[in-house]
């Protein structure tokens, strides 16, 4: 590890920090195996011009929580990989190949789809002797992105957490910041079960409709290669500011950091569920706690994506993974939610409380740790 590295260091991890660079074809990556107590290391590949070894860590670090949480038998890391998500198809197959290749004898660390990847990535991935998952159907996978896994997972947390604020998903005006493959998903199946989608948001803008949105028109306008702020079935509104848009429900599902202490005080929305990693700072949930906005920890909400990873991994199918996403997000989040009653804490001391358990019993049998006398 470099000096910078080590400020990272405490006593979950990280096991391994590898900064990968494959100069034929430009490749800089990052790859931070977090904690390996519980099993291999699940946790996504991410691609994006201007992510960094901090990001990179906090990122592992969610998913060594994330997957203790949701009890599987999984430790937690992330890779991040410099570059346009969006560059020719030839070059970016390059780079993914490369980094395949690059990590192929990582043998505790599984790949899969994250922002700016996805199940043809992890094929590709595969293809360079490396192992994966979210892989296509093509090649046996259960494709999360394609089933809206993680969005599942957000929209079974909303389900048990909307009564904690008076809330009925039937009528509730949604804003989701983020409208990717978890931010899509998320909206469309919220709007199959009546909520109202009042705004959404990516990259290009925002856009806003107080009567709520035509989802499946705006679907079927982003998949067809358009953006948000060519929509033409909504108001045009900046696009940071729809975090203060009039809505019950916000579901942060893009970036880290969204939501911070700066401009917490926007927010108008009884219910945080985020579908994104770390896109609130811990410094704003708590501010938010203290205004009586609950936030669900991240971790919680959004752990269908690596659940139907693991699923998969195990050799499960469609079916399994669904169910299992169903069981353990609803399971944990009220377990969280009791937890924060029964200690007075806050949501995401709860929730650390309670992955925390999990992962130090399993390092009990680790080799470097437990008391052997």
């Amino acid at each position: 590890m470099t000096s910078e590295a080590f400020r990272f260091c405490d006593d979950l991890g990280p096991k391994t920090i590898l900064h990968v660079y494959q100069p034929t074809v430009g490749l800089k990556a990052i790859v931070v195996v977090d904690n390996v107590a519980r099993g291999p290391a699940i946790g996504g590949t991410r691609m994006a011009p201007d992510v960094s070894l901090e990001e990179c860590f906090r990122l592992a670090r969610a998913m060594t929580l994330k997957n203790a949480a949701a009890g599987l038998p999984h430790g937690g890391a992330k890779s991040v990989i410099f570059g346009d998500p969006h560059m020719p198809g030839d070059k970016k197959e390059q780079y993914i190949r490369a980094f395949g290749h690059c990590i192929k004898d990582i043998r505790d660390y599984i790949p899969g789809p994250d922002m700016g990847t996805n199940e043809k990535c992890m094929a590709l991935i595969k293809d360079e002797g490396g192992r994966c998952a979210g892989l296509p159907a093509d090649v046996g996978g259960i494709p999360l992105d394609e089933i809206g896994a993680t969005a599942l997972g957000v929209v079974c947390s909303t389900d048990v957490a909307k009564e904690r604020v008076g809330l009925k998903v039937k009528g509730a005006r949604v804003a989701v910041q983020g409208f990717g493959a978890v931010g899509k998903h998320a909206a469309r199946f919220l709007d199959e079960r009546g909520s109202l989608i009042v705004s959404a948001a990516d990259i290009s803008g925002a856009v806003y409709d107080p009567d709520g949105l035509d989802i499946p028109a705006l679907i079927e306008h982003v998949e067809g290669g358009g953006v948000i702020s060519d929509f033409a079935g909504g108001k045009q509104i900046e696009r940071d500011s729809i975090i203060g848009v009039d809505c019950d429900i916000l579901i942060p599902a893009a970036r880290p950091d969204v939501i911070r202490e700066d401009n917490q005080a926007d927010v108008k929305a009884k219910l945080i569920v985020p579908g994104a990693n770390i896109g609130v700072t811990e410094a704003a949930e708590k501010m938010l706690h203290e205004r009586g906005v609950l936030c669900i920890p991240d971790f919680i909400a959004n752990a269908g994506g690596v659940i139907c990873a693991a699923v998969e991994f195990a050799g499960g199918r469609k079916r399994d993974a669904v169910a299992t996403i169903e069981e353990k997000v609803a399971g944990n989040t009220e377990e969280m939610l009791r937890r924060m009653d029964d200690k007075g804490v806050l949501p995401r001391e709860a929730a650390v409380a309670m992955a925390r358990e999990r992962v130090d019993a399993a390092m009990r049998y680790t080799r470097f740790d437990g008391d052997w006398h």
